[in-house]
């Protein structure tokens, strides 16, 4: 190896998008090998645990226009009043103890890119469920079905990402009824990664559902789960039928569902800490009880989107402490359930990729990482507070989802992480830059960043001066000019069509 400082390094960019775009390596999920963060002890867990069963005895929680709900409850032996269910100290607890997977496979249609959720491991996903996009000519617009493609095409060809997600941003440019076909339908063509389905109705769920078995057969899916769904929580202490429908749907073909109580604290939690974390455990108790309910077995996450409002102007804000601890809780609370655990993400309320964007969402990120997150959605894209979708701060996202993988693989302790043979080699007052140990580890020793900029100013300045989103962009042009698609069956590809567009000739006829 031969050291050059200050000079200028011909075909630095198109190692740089060669990086980034190494979809020959298939990463299919992080196994984690450091410790979690506890911010509590057991006795204030414990406590948090007893609030929340108070919360369930005591107040209870809406099922909403959902008799299968409250008649499933009912027999189960919970107090069911009109809407309002509450439920006898520990039923819920027992209830998924005694069935719910503490961990589960999601199957792609490559199987080299199955998913574990749950236990030690980290699945990554992209942004979900906005409406607008900033577009790589730097403009803020509503969304179309050509932007969702190009994101799952990204999310393919990003070796961080280990998972294509589900509604990456919403094509406002295909009717609402419609617009479920065209996105499952997306990801099962553009991608080969493992995604999610719609749950705006429980007709959507089953058209799902329907797609996929014709994927991977019916049988199969009946014993297998290859959906992984977000089922909101309707928050505070509110389950409403939309999401009722499409979890029922889900549960009942064995695919699984993460409940996941929206929270916005001070607005539809308390203003504490620990009284959002109660709400949020009560919830998700409730909501994965249900589930288990419609048939015991079926795959559930506890989920947990939180952020907090300003009491000054009531918007939401985001990489702030408070949220951090939220997620530290909650995975705690999780992991002694024994279920799999979801937040986190690249989480900000910045417009645009700057220095905002940037430290908020390492924050999230960061905190998501030392708490435990399994299934860990919004971790690209995100931009204005889930409003907008960007490109550029896509790429520079997947960037800082690559270092997560490094960060929790923890400390090689091999002959080779060690070291003594260089540290004998070298020994006192020299350095180690030709060292034989470093000749040979050099190339894979330190992560390097496909964004980061760490020549000096002059050989900046002569390259350009490009700062941080200029290089995104230009990342992320090469990756969609490049963009090849993974094989799919003539026969399959054939088969979802037909059903799509007799699907959606019916849909012309029916208010779903």
């Amino acid at each position: 190896m031969s050291v050059r400082l200050n000079k200028r390094s011909g075909g630095r960019e198109a190692r740089r998008v060669s990086r980034q775009t190494n979809i020959e390596q298939i990463i299919p999920f992080i196994e984690r090998k450091i410790p979690y963060y506890e911010l509590l002890d057991e006795a204030g867990l414990e406590l948090i645990e007893r609030n929340a069963d108070t919360v369930l005895e005591q107040i209870g929680l809406d099922f909403k226009d959902f008799p299968q709900a409250l008649d499933l409850f009912s027999a189960a032996g919970a107090d069911v009043q009109g809407d309002r269910v509450r439920f006898p100290p520990g039923m819920c607890r027992s209830i998924i103890q005694n069935s719910a997977p503490a961990e589960y496979v999601q199957h792609a249609r490559n199987p080299e890119r199955n998913v574990i959720i749950g236990g030690n491991r980290t699945v990554l996903a992209p942004a979900y469920g906005s409406p607008f996009v900033r577009g790589l000519d730097g403009v803020r617009r509503y969304a179309t079905l050509n932007d969702f493609q190009d994101l799952v095409k990204l999310t393919y060809m990003s070796p961080g990402l280990h998972h294509s997600g589900g509604t990456v941003c919403e094509p406002v440019d295909v009717p609402v009824n419609k617009r479920h076909f065209d996105m499952v339908y997306s990801h099962i063509k553009l991608s080969d990664k493992p995604f999610m389905g719609s749950v705006t109705s429980a007709e959507r769920a089953q058209d799902t559902v329907d797609m996929v078995e014709l994927v991977f057969g019916k049988e199969f899916i009946q014993t297998h789960t290859v959906l992984t769904s977000l089922i909101n929580v309707n928050s505070p202490l509110t389950f409403d039928a939309t999401m009722l429908g499409a979890a029922t749907v889900y549960a009942s073909n064995n695919q699984a569902t993460i409940i996941s109580p929206f929270i916005l604290a001070g607005a539809m939690s308390p203003v504490t800490v620990a009284g959002t974390v109660t709400q949020i455990l009560a919830e998700a108790l409730a909501g994965m009880a249900y589930i288990q309910l419609v048939r015991p077995g079926a795959p559930v996450i506890f989920g947990t989107f939180a952020a907090a409002v300003s009491m000054q102007s009531g918007a939401p804000t985001f990489g702030t402490p408070e949220p951090s601890k939220i997620m530290y809780l909650t995975a705690s609370l999780a992991r002694r359930l024994g279920v799999p655990f979801r937040s986190g993400g690249s989480l900000c309320g910045s417009k645009i990729a700057d220095a905002q964007a940037a430290y908020e969402s390492a924050n999230t990120l960061q905190a998501g990482a030392l708490c435990g997150v399994n299934f860990m959605l919004h971790t690209a894209g995100w931009l204005e507070g889930g409003l907008t979708v960007g490109f550029e701060k896509f790429i520079m996202d997947v960037d800082q989802a690559n270092m997560l993988q490094v960060l929790l693989q923890g400390v090689d302790l091999s002959e080779t992480g060690q070291a003594l043979d260089a540290l004998h080699e070298v020994g006192p007052g020299s350095h180690f830059l030709g060292a034989s140990h470093t000749q040979a580890n050099f190339e894979t020793a330190f992560y390097r960043s496909t964004i980061a900029d760490n020549n000096s100013f002059e050989q900046w300045q002569q390259e350009g001066g490009k700062d941080a989103g200029a290089r995104a962009n230009a990342i992320c042009r090469k990756m969609l000019d490049s963009y090849v698609a993974p094989p799919l069956d003539a026969a399959v590809d054939e088969a979802l069509i037909d059903l799509m567009v007799r699907r959606k000739a019916l849909s012309e006829d029916r208010s779903y």
